[in-house]
């Protein structure tokens, strides 16, 4: 059984972190009724990248029941009240605020509803000092610093995925699950709030350490680490990169000796310790690049391997669909398409993982028989 059978989750979401939290919810069971205006959750225009439809909305969109509703009219306020009534989580993403104004703020529904699970997702937080801020995950990217260390030494780069509204989603899916288990032993619900930002400052922790404590914050170095090497991407004689790590001082003993084949290189003073080999990057690297062209890429990942160096491929999104460790699953679009994505990273082991949620809704797919439910 899958364990979130029988909850219930009302969610009143768009783009991309609401959705995820309560697309994790409903792969574990959860029944998730997904609230939209008249013309539909914006992520759904994002492209037509699903044959047809929006990538976005097929990832995160799989097993629910589309709602188009008017909260602010009380026919569909009323609806809403009956919805969340039966309700065990409300979550929303709207903008701060909107939802109290409308009646349905999370401390409202708490003192109705003592058991439901209220989730408030911003970009910022709720203070006056942040809260008229726009929620768009590029713009959390740059304001938390996470833009000013990605990149290469003289050009600041955006992560190339949405990570802090992906970010925010799984910590409110976390967040969630830990409110449900609470509810269990006491029988109370939970008022919990999470902003992108605050995800975003927390990964931003070991940066803001090192600024604030240390030696100044990491500068943009591309593909290598800030604080560790050897640990970046080398050419090989057909120009194809290899990224490899060095972790400790054993490892960089056997480098020297099975990679670079060097009687020197482990004993050299500038490269004695990870801080001197940071210290010497360019002497570094350019010794093993050195070595590196002179090799074929299956020459010089075969010395790694046996050498037992973690390695990897600087791959290309084709690359990354052709990867044997890659897991895929089918999911049927809002258009009844059906397109092969990546598969959950959870996995139950003990359970059968064909047993996934069924299509992405269309807009309003289940208003009728909803209605007539909590009519």
């Amino acid at each position: 059984m899958k364990p979130l059978k029988d909850t219930l989750v009302v969610s009143i979401e768009q783009a991309l972190a609401a959705p995820l939290c309560t697309a994790r919810l409903a792969e574990a069971g959860a029944r998730v009724i997904k609230i939209e205006r008249a013309e539909g959750d914006f992520a759904r225009g994002y492209d037509s990248a699903a044959k047809g439809t929006s990538s976005y909305f097929a990832w995160t969109n799989q097993g629910k029941e589309s709602l188009a509703l008017d909260f602010r009219a009380p026919y569909d306020a009323a609806l809403l009240e009956k919805i969340i009534a039966k309700a065990d989580v409300f979550i929303q993403n709207l903008a701060p605020g909107a939802m109290a104004r409308a009646g349905f703020g999370s401390t409202e529904l708490r003192n109705k509803y003592p058991q439901l699970i209220t989730v408030d997702i911003t970009g910022y937080g709720e203070s006056d000092a942040v809260k008229h801020l726009k929620a768009y995950d590029f713009l959390i990217q740059a304001e938390s610093g996470l833009t000013g260390i990605s990149g290469g030494a003289n050009e600041m780069g955006r992560i190339g995925v949405s990570i802090c509204d992906i970010g925010a989603g799984m910590t409110c899916h976390a967040a969630v699950l830990e409110a449900l288990m609470r509810r269990e032993h006491t029988g109370e619900g939970a008022a919990l709030a999470v902003s992108l930002f605050d995800v975003a400052a927390d990964w931003m922790s070991v940066p803001l350490i090192h600024g604030e404590y240390g030696n100044g914050a990491p500068k943009r170095v591309g593909l290598r680490h800030p604080s560790m090497a050897p640990y970046g991407a080398f050419e090989t004689s057909e120009g194809a990169l290899t990224l490899i790590a060095i972790q400790n001082e054993r490892e960089w003993q056997r480098f020297c000796k099975e990679v670079l084949r060097s009687n020197t290189a482990g004993s050299d003073p500038r490269f004695v310790s990870n801080n001197k080999r940071v210290a010497n990057r360019d002497a570094l690297e350019a010794l093993i690049s050195e070595v590196s062209k002179g090799l074929s890429l299956q020459e010089f990942r075969t010395r790694l391997a046996r050498a037992n160096i973690a390695f990897g491929a600087v791959n290309s999104v084709d690359d990354l669909g052709k990867h044997p460790a890659l897991r895929r699953r089918d999911v049927t679009t809002e258009d009844n398409e059906t397109i092969a994505i990546p598969a959950p990273p959870i996995r139950w082991l003990d359970v059968d993982e064909t047993d996934r949620p069924s299509a992405a809704p269309a807009i309003n797919q289940h208003g009728p028989a909803l209605r007539a439910e909590f009519a």
